[in-house]
């Protein structure tokens, strides 16, 4: 495991209040000699309490059948909770860089009897999803780690079918003042998709401290959907 991955997940995911609690936890569950359990099973219930997972798939349109791309995937907090919704008739493409915490992944999915998942090591400007079979590429709390964002969005684009979605949930710093860390703010997200070639859908607000981006692939003047 990467624990320079997990605490820089663990740093800007968490408020202030309880990031030096959930560190204390990290570091005794790791000295125990079961950190990926323990600690990744802290992070997943401290993070669903800020994003609940079926109210942010539900307003996301996430559905039955659909194949959706998750970028930034992780240990998969998001991913398990995505195949489910999925269910058998539709598919996850889990992406990330990190291969231990996509190695991690896998071992989840086998324990939790989910076989819609399939997991892709990615470069960090390209995803590596499949050309043209996303209903919807997805990003949680990923988006401010990009090394270049543009052009990483630019890479997801061929991968989306007509009318796909993009969904990103990403910490707003305007709305999220009492919460320091890494964020980005609505007019950076909206400005930095539009050069990647995407156009603003909607924003839903109703998380505390997070906004949830519809996107959709901006398509050539005169040319309707």
């Amino acid at each position: 495991m990467m624990l320079g991955s997990v605490f820089r997940r663990l740093s800007i995911r968490v408020g202030a209040s309880r990031r030096q609690g959930l560190v204390l936890v990290f570091l005794s569950v790791v000295l125990a000699g079961c950190a990926r359990p323990a600690a990744y099973g802290e992070l997943d219930k401290e993070l669903n309490r800020r994003q609940p997972p079926d109210k942010v798939l539900a307003a996301a349109g996430v559905r039955p059948g659909q194949v959706v791309g998750e970028v930034g995937a992780g240990w998969g907090r998001y991913t398990v909770e995505i195949a489910r919704r999925v269910g058998p008739s539709g598919r996850v493409y889990a992406n990330d860089i990190d291969r231990d915490s996509l190695e991690y992944l896998q071992q989840r999915c086998k324990k939790a009897k989910l076989t819609n998942v399939e997991v892709i090591i990615g470069q960090e400007k390209d995803p590596r999803f499949p050309s043209g079979v996303l209903d919807m590429a997805f990003m949680i709390n990923t988006f401010h780690h990009l090394a270049d964002s543009v052009a990483l969005l630019r890479n997801v684009c061929p991968a989306l079918k007509p009318g796909a979605t993009l969904v990103i949930v990403e910490k707003d710093p305007d709305r999220a003042q009492d919460h320091p860390g890494h964020g980005t703010t609505r007019e950076a997200m909206v400005r930095l998709a539009a050069e990647a070639g995407f156009e603003l859908v909607r924003i839903e607000t109703f998380l505390a401290m997070d906004n949830i981006y519809i996107f959709r692939v901006k398509l050539p003047a005169g040319q309707g959907r």
